[in-house]
């Protein structure tokens, strides 16, 4: 049998930074990443933007060379998916019951796309981009492909929007909620990426219920509740992730919706942590609520976090979150979490396309979107991390630099 001091299970920049970490620190025991696909650890926000666009090759979206992983003594074991856990003997078991052993087993595995469960939702040319191999397969297909539908108008649908109309691709988006990225930011945000892709030649749908995928084997269409009918020669689902835990969760570890871990990213389960994706976590910046952040910010931080307690110098994950989208010639960066946010105030010009959008909850400010705009961006994280409370009409007026803000 195989065993390791610390196995890590997952190939994705969660795991990824865990190992990079462990060694950074000083660890010397033994260190495996083990992960489902064939590929060195590789960047994933790529994959919906420069990578599908063709704009930038594998090679230039691996985290680290081959040789990287060599030289660090970092074994990596791929193509092999973890089927089970046996938390009593520090065991896992992957899909051809081979078995491996740990002395600390950090699990980094992500998530599976969430899937259509309506008819036809398994018809050739109906995709989701969560993987290299997602995206190499879409892309074979574009050649023969001049209708296409996507499914979902969060950031991975409008980035993968974007990116078909960049191909030259016809392009409707069907999106269930009344808004666009309705999840993760307020409605002058999702009305103005609304009006984007629509000057880009997006056919938007709201309010749309998909039904069913038509077609004969292969797509042909998209039918809604309504009974509407889109022609479509290929269709990407974008309609979120399902944390992959089931292991963990048959093993008795606590959780539901992911996988919950106390401050230190340590699951309920001796010798198991989890990050990333997958991860529930009490977060100061939620107002203390458990949530699963699904960020390259949020995998980074909690691996570094878990690698330290390895290593014997435990801190607890404190970290503001952030994300970015790039969708045509707008950079979208984000601090902070909006979600609950009583008042805002626009800094820049929304006709410009050059603008801040500052959130505020009990005078405080809780987050920031920044489109074409990395100065506020860069500057406001402050105001986040410290939950600081400021006067709107100070922070609206575009004479002050934000780093002036609140000192």
């Amino acid at each position: 049998m195989e065993s390791y001091d610390v196995l890590i299970v997952g190939t994705g920049h969660a795991g990824a930074q865990a190992a990079i970490a462990l060694r950074q620190g000083g660890f010397a025991g033994s260190v495996a990443m083990i992960g489902e696909e064939p590929d060195l650890p590789y960047e994933r926000p790529p994959l919906s933007k420069d990578y599908l666009s063709g704009d930038k090759s594998f090679d230039r979206i691996l985290l680290r060379p081959r040789e990287f992983w060599h030289d660090r003594n970092i074994t990596m074991l791929l193509g092999k998916r973890v089927v089970s856990v046996d938390a009593e003997q520090h065991e896992v078991t992957d899909a051809t019951g081979a078995t491996i052993a740990y002395g600390q087993l950090i699990w980094a595995a992500g998530g599976h796309p969430r899937r259509l469960n309506c008819n036809g939702h398994d018809q050739e040319g109906v995709h989701a981009v969560r993987t290299r191999a997602d995206v190499d397969r879409l892309v074979a297909e574009l050649p023969r492909v001049s209708k296409a539908v996507v499914i979902g108008g969060g950031y991975i649908g409008l980035e993968t929007a974007a990116a078909l109309r960049k191909a030259g691709k016809a392009v409707v988006l069907l999106e269930a909620q009344d808004r666009l990225l309705a999840r993760v930011a307020g409605q002058e945000l999702s009305r103005f990426f609304e009006e984007a892709h629509r000057g880009h030649g997006v056919d938007i749908h709201l309010n749309a219920q998909v039904s069913a995928i038509e077609g004969s084997e292969r797509i042909s269409g998209v039918r809604l509740a309504d009974g509407r009918v889109f022609a479509a020669d290929l269709a990407v689902v974008g309609i979120g992730i399902i944390p992959a835990v089931e292991p963990l969760l048959a093993a008795g570890a606590k959780g539901d919706n992911g996988v919950i871990v106390d401050e230190c990213c340590r699951t309920s389960l001796t010798d198991v942590w989890a990050i990333g994706d997958c991860a529930l976590h009490e977060n100061i910046f939620a107002d203390g609520r458990a949530i699963r952040l699904e960020s390259m910010q949020n995998a980074n931080d909690q691996a570094s976090v878990v690698a330290r307690a390895i290593n014997g110098a435990a801190t607890p994950y404190i970290a503001v979150p952030w994300f970015w989208s790039n969708q045509y010639d707008l950079k979208l960066q984000t601090v902070g979490l909006s979600d609950g946010f009583d008042y805002h105030i626009i800094r820049g010009d929304l006709d410009a396309r050059s603008f801040s959008i500052i959130y505020f909850k009990d005078g405080r400010v809780i987050a920031l979107d920044c489109v074409n705009h990395v100065r506020d961006y860069v500057q406001g994280r402050r105001l986040v991390a410290n939950r600081v409370a400021i006067d709107p009409a100070i922070v609206a007026n575009q004479g002050i630099p934000l780093k002036d803000v609140g000192c």
